[in-house]
This record gives C-alpha cells, structure tokens and sequence, in this order.
C-alpha cells in the first residue's frame, strides 16, 4: 500500500506546488471521481472511518437525473433537483470535496491529474458515468440536444419557450410547423417520460399561454429503432406505456432511426421526414472516462471492464462503480442496467469492500438485486414492474412519485418538489415559464423548395 506521508499539518500550512492542497494523513488515501449516484453512495459508506477520501466532481454540485424531464417541461426549478456537496458531506470528518475535472490517470505512479494539479491515492474509484451518445452522426449531435446534465435540462426549456414564442410571431406556416414539432428520439424511460411531459404542456398550458393557436399546432413524435417502448421492461409496461401515449396524441414511430437532422428537418433511415426545430435525444449513452486506462480492458459501450468486485479489469487499486462499470459473467454478459439502484448498490458494495481490503479480510462478490422498474407517462399514468406484480395507472404513478420524492438528496428539495408536485396534481400549473437566458441552436433557414 503506498500512504501519502508529510508533515503533521493542516491544509492551511500546504506550499504552493503542482498538487492539489489536501489534509495531510496516514490513513489509506480513496480517490472517488464522480459524484452521481454511485460516488455519493460510496462517499455515505466511508463517511467517518479509517480512510481519507476525496471526492472529485467537475460540478460543485449532485444532479437528480431521473427528474431532468420535468426541469426541461418547466414542471421544476433546477435548484430543486441538485444538491451541493459541500452540503451533503458536511459532518463527514474525513471527506474532502475538490471541484476539479479529472484528465488523467497514471496507474503506474498511483496519481491522477486535474486541471487543477495532481492527487496521489491508494485506491481510485471510477464513478464517472456517461454522456449521450448520438453514434458518430455529427450533424445530429450539433444540432440536437441531449438529457445527461441540469444545463441540457435547461437548453431544451429555454429552446421550447423560445421556439413557441417565434411561432406566435412568424406568419411562415412552415417555419411556425416547424418551431411547434417536437421529435424525441428513444422510447426508454427518459423518451417516454419526456414525451409524455411535453404532452401534458400541450394539453394544459399551450392553451392559456398561448391562445392566438390552438393546442393541435403542437405536434410531438415518439422515434423508436425497435418494435416496442421501455425495451427493458415487460410486455405489459410496453403496452399500456402505448396506450397512454397515444390517449395524450403522441405519434409513436416503431422501428425507426433517426439518419439525418440539419436543424430544420428530421430524416430516418427509411427515408422518412419530419419538420421540427426541436430535437431530443434519449436514444443512447456512452461511458466516459480519464484517459490512461488501457484501451483492452474498454468493452462495448465504452465501459471498463470488472471483475466480480467492481475492481477494474488489469489493476489492483483501481475500480469502477454505476454507468460506467460492465461486470461481464455468464448471467450479465451486457453488464449491468445501467440505472440508478445499480449505482447506488455498487457504491455501498465497493465501501464495504474497500474497509475490507484494508483489513486483509476476504471479499464477497457483487451480486445485483433487482427491485424492480418504474416509469411514468404524465399524471396518474404510470407503468411498474416489481417482480412477479406488473401493473399500471394511478398506484403505478403514486409509486413512483413516493420512490423518487424520496430519493431526492436533501429535505429542503424534496419539500419544494413535492409542494411543485401537489399544486400541478390539482391545477396542471407549472413553475414560471420564464427565458431567462438565450438558447442559440445551430440551424439553417428553411426554403419551400426544401419543404415541398
């Protein structure tokens, strides 16, 4: 084990140099990079024993992605679905928080590097989750938005109310179609949840904040490659989640892929075309990680490979934990969901583990245990799978919000997203639909040569 030895001072006595400024000790050294749902359940898990850790995050701040859509819709303030971590760690005597983003891991020399200077550790935990993943189509990706951070949350609100507002102002009725459609590309949980949010925006407000159109002027596409929604789920999920959808007049397109978007129009690859200036991508992820792991132990997905105890695949000390980790056996030969009760298992997993390592004891494998699965479509449509009990509608919906009101970080938020939640439960009113910063899409004007 190498320890960080130094003099018996405390951060205020650090000379300046290239590293990070930490509390010197002689306690094993964890780095935690990342601090989504697997880095903070394994930062909860350390909290107050015998080791320093220290957690690394390029925000100063944790994000509830699973409500990302509702931030989006204007249905939540992002200050309701983040938390600082300062604040979550506070009483925590041996965690430190760096705001820093890690570049470089350097196995050999047992340090990582930031763009604020380099940190020497014992052990390294990869907790770094994923990004969208648009599959090389550039064009797409410059021009659509993806889900994966509060900002994006906030780029498809700010897009939508700017968007809505140029309609009510162009009397070009295919610039104004144009400005109105909405393409989601991805019927999982993120596609489906967000279409059928957009949908309700379409029903309950489009109409009082914007009665010079109609409701109808707002079309919104559903773009599935397979042949059924929420893939992961059952078929009975699948097929109420439909239903709903269609009841709420969202156009569902199975067994198409997006090829093409300038902007403008939306192409499939079985040359399908669709008019729209709003574009989302939910349609998938990709792992992203600090250079220096070898690229032999990446597999599909661009996740790291790990053995049965989450350590990565080719190193002693280092591991991988949540989006970012692929067990690979014989009963997950994809790895692991990647959703959030995988994540936060791991996280308490590896802590338990990392005590034990440190104690010489013997290690028990990882083993998943699948609570179940939740989705929502719009107010009391919601679809669940819990073991042998599938069922759907308002107990779904009820489920869901007790589950996820829950496991929001901090009381404070869950109290502002359940007294949200409440007031739309009875009036359909949203939080203040309000533009508070310019949103510049990349797009190209549209001609009737084009459109005709």
């Amino acid at each position: 084990m190498t320890i960080n030895h130094s003099n018996n001072t405390k951060e205020s006595a650090c000379k300046v140099t290239d590293e990070i400024c930490l509390q010197d000790t002689k306690l094993p050294r964890v780095v935690v990079i990342g601090g989504g749902f697997a880095g903070l359940a394994l930062v909860e898990k350390l909290k107050n024993k015998e080791v320093q850790v220290v957690l690394f995050d390029k925000n100063n701040f944790h994000q509830f992605q699973p409500l990302f859509y509702q931030v989006a819709t204007s249905a939540l303030e992002p200050d309701s679905i983040v938390f600082p971590f300062r604040k979550q760690i506070s009483g925590y005597k041996n965690v430190l928080f760096r705001l820093a983003e890690v570049e470089e891991i350097q196995p050999s020399l047992n340090t990582v590097i930031t763009n604020k200077g380099s940190v020497h550790f014992d052990y390294l935990v990869l907790a770094t989750g994923t990004t969208t993943n648009f599959f090389g189509m550039d064009n797409v990706e410059s021009h659509s938005l993806g889900m994966k951070d509060i900002r994006d949350s906030l780029n498809i609100r700010h897009m939508m109310l700017q968007n809505l507002e140029e309609a009510a102002i162009t009397c070009d009725d295919n610039e104004r179609d144009a400005l109105t459609n909405f393409v989601i590309v991805g019927g999982g949980p993120a596609g489906v949840e967000m279409a059928g949010a957009l949908a309700e925006f379409c029903k309950y407000i489009l109409p009082k904040d914007y009665p010079e159109y109609p409701s109808s002027i707002m079309n919104i596409y559903l773009v599935e490659a397979n042949d059924k929604l929420l893939s992961t789920m059952s078929d009975n999920a699948s097929t109420k989640t439909l239903k709903y959808l269609k009841d709420l007049d969202v156009k569902v397109l199975f067994n198409e892929s997006v090829s093409d978007y300038d902007g403008s129009i939306v192409t499939t690859k079985r040359g399908k075309t669709i008019l729209a200036k709003n574009l989302i991508w939910t349609a998938g992820v990709k792992g992203q990680f600090p250079k220096g792991i070898d690229e032999k132990h990446v597999v599909r997905g661009n996740r790291l490979k790990t053995n049965s105890y989450l350590k990565v695949e080719g190193y002693e000390n280092i591991f991988a934990i949540g989006d970012i980790a692929a067990l690979i056996s014989s009963d997950t030969p994809k790895g692991h969901p990647q959703v959030a009760q995988t994540a936060i298992q791991q996280g308490k997993y590896l802590g338990d583990s990392l005590l034990d390592i440190i104690k010489d004891k013997p290690l028990k494998p990882f083993e998943y245990k699948d609570k179940g699965s939740l989705a929502t479509v719009g107010k009391r449509k919601a679809v669940a799978d819990l073991g042998k009990f599938k069922f759907a509608g308002y107990f779904a919906w009820l489920l869901w919000s007790i589950v996820h009101l829950m496991s929001i970080s901090g009381f404070r938020n869950r109290l502002m997203v359940g007294f949200n939640w409440t007031v739309s439960y009875f009036t359909y009113e949203k939080s203040n639909r309000v533009i508070i910063r310019n949103f510049k899409p990349i797009t190209k004007s549209l001609s009737n040569e084009e459109i005709s």
